[in-house]
């Protein structure tokens, strides 16, 4: 699985996700930087209906402890089910799935 963490993610937290084999990029060291949620989102993909799915980590407070405790229980979560076209939201206890295509041909 690769993950790109958005500007606000501390890069401390690029070995927690790479030890499961992950790959992971940080916005900072792109130069992406200050950009709108659009232009990484289009740096994130090939293709809009072709997704890898995106991963929201919403923790009770942004600071790097639960940051990391809030990521860390979810990642074997996050390997193990099918991501693909979906946008997941982690918060600690707790992972919400929406699929934008149900939504739209709803």
């Amino acid at each position: 699985m690769r993950f790109k963490l958005d500007e606000n993610f501390d890069l401390r937290l690029i070995p927690l996700v790479a030890e499961g084999g992950h790959d992971v990029d940080a916005v900072l060291e792109e130069g992406l930087s200050g950009q709108p949620d659009e232009a990484i989102y289009q740096a994130c993909i090939t293709s809009p209906a072709q997704t890898e799915g995106i991963v929201v980590v919403r923790p009770p407070r942004a600071v790097l402890p639960l940051i990391r405790a809030t990521l860390a229980s979810a990642l074997a979560d996050l390997k193990a089910r099918p991501l693909r076209g979906l946008l997941l939201i982690v918060e600690p206890g707790r992972i919400r799935m929406y699929n934008p295509q149900e939504e739209t041909e709803a």
